[in-house]
């Protein structure tokens, strides 16, 4: 709008006044239609994103539980002594049934792991099936099929496999997180890929936690910013956190299997093996994985520690407290719960990640729980991409179930984190 000067001339409103009458209310009028269309746009993505999400959780539940197709060498009623069926025969009974059945050498091998008077009666039922029964997965379901469209799977079963069994089967069971890894999917666990992720995870958060919520209490408490060096440390620490995980891996590589490779194949305690020689061990994944998520713990930590009131530090100085006291006692309970939110984060990067461990040299077929770091080890992603690139659509199942206890383990860990954060916001607030 124009307005009048002394003299009596229109002029101009200065720069930055607001404006007043009809172009105030349009002006209104404008950034509400701007902040409307804003919103949409945001609550757009965020639909688009949770759509997304059902979508992924809908395949993985499908591919996890449906209706299965069956075969066996043997049929269970033709093992069936005196009519008793085989599931209620007794141990000894079962026993003389698989050696029956089995070659004198794999006897002498089960013996040899394990004297058949120690095993239980049913882990000799589960060699006879697994050995003598034989049971062979012919094809597989979804779940959306076998719910809705039950009778069109039972049609296509007798056409196709004339005279399996077919039931509805839930991949994830608790035999398939207590059984290793197997090439036979029916037999098949991942037991071993658990073990090895909690083992990776633990030795990552014991090497990286430390070390980040050190560097980042010396670079917000005590280094100097006008410091060139200063400087380019937080630079360079803030580059590092978007380099891609596969550099760290061959970073991993050249430092802890090849340089380190004497420490981390446990050589220098003498506990290492022919096949732990290389120092492709579980010490090595956890250590790359610590360099991977130490640059998201330090710049989280350092917005945490940045976060706390200036006044609580100055009121341990009035107090007479050293400035270490006031970093132990004031600062850091006061920024542990941020810190802790950024471990979360970066826990659940860590535990995801695929590329700096194969690299490492992570096993994608292994049957042997890891003993100690210094063991040869597989993981949960590992586990599962082996899974997905066989051709037959069963792994591709096992691979769905081990990808829902891959939620499961990250959400365990994560509700433990969040759990220990409150703890820590409930002793603040009570303090």
């Amino acid at each position: 709008m124009m307005a009048l000067n002394q003299q009596g001339t229109a002029t101009r409103p200065a720069e930055g006044l607001m404006p007043s009458g009809s172009a105030y209310h349009d002006q209104i009028v404008g950034r509400r239609r701007r902040g409307r269309t804003w919103a949409v746009l945001f609550q757009a993505a965020m639909l688009a994103g949770i759509i997304a999400l059902c979508a992924l959780l809908l395949n993985i539940l499908n591919q996890s539980f449906g209706y299965v197709a069956i075969v066996n060498n043997i049929d269970p009623a033709e093992l069936a002594v005196d009519g008793v069926p085989l599931d209620r025969l007794p141990k000894d009974r079962l026993v003389e049934i698989l050696e029956a059945n089995i070659s004198a050498g794999l006897m002498r091998r089960y013996e040899h792991d394990k004297p058949f008077e120690v095993r239980s009666r049913e882990n000799v039922h589960e060699l006879i099936l697994e050995r003598v029964v034989e049971p062979q997965v012919q094809a597989t379901w979804g779940l959306f099929d076998s719910l809705f469209a039950r009778g069109s799977v039972f049609a296509e079963a007798e056409e196709r496999y004339p005279g399996s069994d077919v039931y509805f089967r839930s991949w994830l069971t608790t035999s398939f997180i207590s059984k290793p890894q197997s090439s036979e999917p029916l037999r098949a666990g991942v037991r071993t890929a658990i073990f090895g992720s909690l083992w990776v995870v633990a030795i990552t958060i014991l090497f990286s936690f430390p070390i980040g919520v050190g560097a980042a209490i010396y670079l917000e408490e005590y280094a100097r910013r006008e410091r060139l060096l200063n400087r380019l440390i937080q630079t360079n620490i803030n580059n590092l956190a978007g380099v891609p995980s596969i550099i760290y891996g061959m970073l991993g590589l050249a430092i802890f299997v090849r340089i380190l490779e004497v420490f981390t194949s446990g050589a220098f305690l003498g506990i290492g093996d022919q096949s732990t020689a290389n120092g492709r061990t579980i010490i090595s994944a956890g250590l790359t994985l610590g360099l991977l998520i130490l640059p998201l713990l330090i710049i989280n930590g350092q917005e945490a520690i940045r976060a706390v009131p200036n006044s609580l530090r100055q009121a341990g100085f009035g107090l007479g407290a050293t400035h270490w006291q006031v970093i132990w006692h004031h600062v850091l309970p006061s920024a542990m719960p941020g810190i802790l939110t950024g471990t979360i984060l970066a826990v659940s990067r860590a535990i995801g990640e695929t590329a700096p461990l194969v690299v490492v040299g992570a096993s994608t077929f292994i049957a042997l729980d890891p003993s100690g770091p210094f063991s040869k080890f597989t993981v949960l992603p590992i586990q599962i991409y082996q899974w997905t690139s066989r051709p037959q659509d069963e792994f591709r199942n096992l691979a769905a179930a081990a990808i829902l206890v891959l939620l499961i383990l990250l959400l365990s860990l994560n509700a433990s984190a969040v759990l220990l954060r409150n703890r820590f916001d409930r002793s603040q607030a009570s303090a």
